[in-house]
C-alpha cells in the first residue's frame, strides 16, 4: 500500500444528537449494614411512558434531543429539569453511543450522569407529560428494569466510574462545569 492511499489525517467530525442522563441520587447506608463502610449507594431515577407516546409502558433514563446550537451538556441538564422537574449538582459526561433509527439512519447519543439532592431520601419528580410512573431503583435494579441495552450498558458505566461517590481520580476529565449550562 503507498503512502498516497490514505489521507495523513483524516477528521470526521461526530455531531451527537440525542442525550441520555442517568439521574441518580446518593443515599447514605445505615450504620451497623454490612455495606456501610462504603458510606452511600446510588439510586437511578426510571422512568415508564405513557399509553400515548412512542414505546408505551417501557422504562427509560432521562433522554432527548439536542436542539439547535445546543451544547450536550446544557441539553443534558434540560432535559433532567423538563421531565423530572430536578436541578442538577453534578453533571458527569460518562460515555457516547450510537443506535439506528430505521429510514432515520445512525443516530449518536452523549450519555451524562446527573446527581440530584445529596442524602436522605430520593424526592418525588415532577413528571413531565411523556410518562407516567417514576422509581427509584439501585443500580442492579435500574439495569435489569430499562427497556434499552444502550442504557444497561451506560448504567454499567456509571456504576464502574462512580463506584467512590465521585469520578475518584477521572474527575478532573469527566465532571462538566455547570457554570453556563441554561
Amino acid at each position: 500500500m503507498s503512502d498516497t492511499a490514505w489521507p495523513a489525517r483524516v477528521i470526521a467530525p461526530v455531531t451527537p444528537e440525542v442525550v441520555d442522563v442517568c439521574v441518580l441520587h446518593r443515599e447514605p447506608i445505615a450504620r451497623g449494614r454490612a455495606d456501610a463502610g462504603r458510606g452511600h449507594r446510588w439510586r437511578v431515577l426510571v422512568l415508564q411512558r405513557g399509553a400515548d407516546t412512542r414505546c408505551a409502558g417501557s422504562w427509560e433514563l432521562v433522554h432527548g434531543r439536542i436542539e439547535h446550537e445546543e451544547r450536550a451538556e446544557d441539553a443534558a441538564v434540560r432535559e433532567v429539569r423538563e421531565e423530572t422537574g430536578f436541578a442538577v449538582a453534578r453533571l458527569y459526561c460518562v460515555t457516547m453511543s450510537a443506535f439506528y433509527l430505521p429510514g432515520r439512519g445512525v443516530k449518536t447519543t452523549v450519555v451524562f450522569a446527573a446527581v440530584v439532592g445529596d442524602g436522605g431520601a430520593p424526592i418525588a419528580p415532577h413528571l413531565g407529560a411523556e410518562h407516567v410512573s417514576a422509581r427509584w431503583l439501585s443500580l442492579p435494579a435500574a439495569m435489569r428494569a430499562v427497556t434499552w441495552p444502550r442504557e444497561r450498558e451506560a448504567l454499567q458505566h456509571i456504576a464502574h466510574l462512580l463506584r467512590s461517590g465521585d469520578a475518584g481520580v477521572a474527575e478532573d476529565v469527566l465532571r462538566v462545569s455547570l457554570e453556563g449550562t441554561r
